[in-house]
């Protein structure tokens, strides 16, 4: 008897890239079947601004990605960004009639903690579980069938605007993918890249895009802050045109050939020619001119992190120190630049926990294959008796709606 499986489809809608992510999952795990990555035009810091050009990158990614496993795909789950997102902690108190607790105790305390009025221009993404209370007894995980006559939930709101999430639905099925599911990218690239230990000990994952870089601050086993900072890799290469005075696509090449952040140590120096903004000017520039511009758009940006980590109040909680992923954590010398401005222990994050193709071991695809990742754990796992699980990491009812509507 053939082995049954499902086939999940995964979209990274990012500034730079849009990548899209096949596996094929069963009760034995995850194999990555299908990769593809095109260029991403209609994208700026996270927020899609031209539909058009997402769609036409959506679809190439998406064709290519069929002729290489030869399966048509109708619908993937897709990931969201972008300094719109704002999460915060909430509570929600209810009394045990039964005096034990019931699966429909979780739920009604759950739904408590989102008794406040949520603006209109935003939607519920995520309502995470950190903890349950039963009377006075803390740290509780799992609490149905504990005895008691108060059961406390506290979780963890994730909001995003409506017009950014509908126009994400709107491209994705414009392209012929029916959008199964909104995941903040965040929980996605946490999913592929962190340690079950580090998400325990407490960790920040940092994952560094062409546009935006995602914080996310877990402890206990569960996510406690998450923030969107506007800079990114593009912000690198932006600079280097800049600063060498020459077109953004040799800079990006530059960066990605050369680029590096300049060490404390003295290394020899040397000399590169690039060509200019017009068609017949070249110039050479020093190496080490490459090396400071970088190194000042990196310190800059750690900086800001290291800001918000600040700001969280939660930096004694990450013992298990820091964890960047993303295209821009491949930069040469990234770790140890941030290991010196976080102050933290800090490793490079790449997807874990797959079989099958092994291009997507790598950091650039973090958020794509932990898209699959995230909805496979609900296929590969029974969460009737799991309250914890995927039940409260779906998007709002409003989303759903969406999904069927626009497509």
């Amino acid at each position: 008897m053939a082995r049954k499986h499902k086939t999940i489809a995964g979209v990274d809608i990012g500034t730079t890239k849009i990548n899209v992510v096949v596996g094929e999952v069963d009760k034995d795990g995850v194999a990555i079947i299908g990769v593809s990555s095109q260029p991403s035009y209609g994208v700026k810091k996270g927020t899609i601004i031209n539909m058009d050009s997402t769609v036409d990158s959506i679809k190439k990614a998406l064709e290519e990605v069929e002729t290489m496993i030869g399966v048509d795909i109708n619908s993937a789950v897709v990931g969201i960004s972008g300094s719109h997102i704002k999460g915060f902690s909430s509570n929600g108190v209810v009394p045990l009639n039964s005096k034990e607790v019931k699966k429909n105790d979780v739920l009604n305390a759950m739904d408590a903690a989102k008794s406040f009025v949520i603006p209109m221009d935003k939607e519920i993404i995520h309502m995470l579980p950190q903890e349950f209370i039963v009377d006075n007894q803390n740290g509780i995980k799992q609490p149905i069938g504990m005895s008691g006559v108060r059961l406390e939930s506290r979780v963890y709101i994730i909001t995003g605007d409506v017009a950014s999430a509908q126009n994400i639905v709107k491209c994705t099925n414009r392209s012929g993918l029916k959008v199964q599911d909104i995941i903040l990218q965040q929980l996605a690239s946490a999913e592929a890249v962190l340690t079950v230990d580090e998400k325990e000990l407490g960790c920040v994952l940092i994952d560094m895009g062409g546009g935006t870089t995602d914080i996310s601050i877990f402890s206990q086993g569960s996510i406690r802050h998450c923030a969107v900072l506007p800079v990114g890799g593009n912000h690198i290469t932006s600079d280097i045109a800049i600063g060498l005075r020459t077109p953004i696509s040799t800079a990006e090449e530059i960066k990605k050939n050369f680029g590096r952040i300049y060490p404390s140590e003295t290394v020899e120096d040397e000399n590169i020619e690039v060509s200019g903004i017009s068609e017949t000017d070249t110039r050479t520039f020093s190496i080490n001119t490459l090396y400071q511009i970088i190194e000042a758009r990196v310190e800059e940006t750690l900086g800001l992190i290291q800001k918000e980590l600040k700001d969280s109040g939660l930096m004694e909680f990450l013992s298990a120190g820091a964890v960047l992923t993303g295209g821009s954590a491949l930069l040469n010398g990234m770790s140890e630049t941030a290991e010196k401005i976080l102050g933290l222990p800090v490793r490079i994050g790449h997807p874990h926990g797959i079989s099958g193709i092994n291009d997507v071991r790598n950091p650039a695809y973090s958020t794509g294959v932990g898209l699959i990742l995230f909805t496979a754990h609900g296929y590969m796992n029974d969460f009737n008796s799991n309250i914890s699980g995927k039940t409260f990491w779906k998007a709002g009812q409003k989303m759903k709606q969406w999904f069927a509507e626009a497509f």
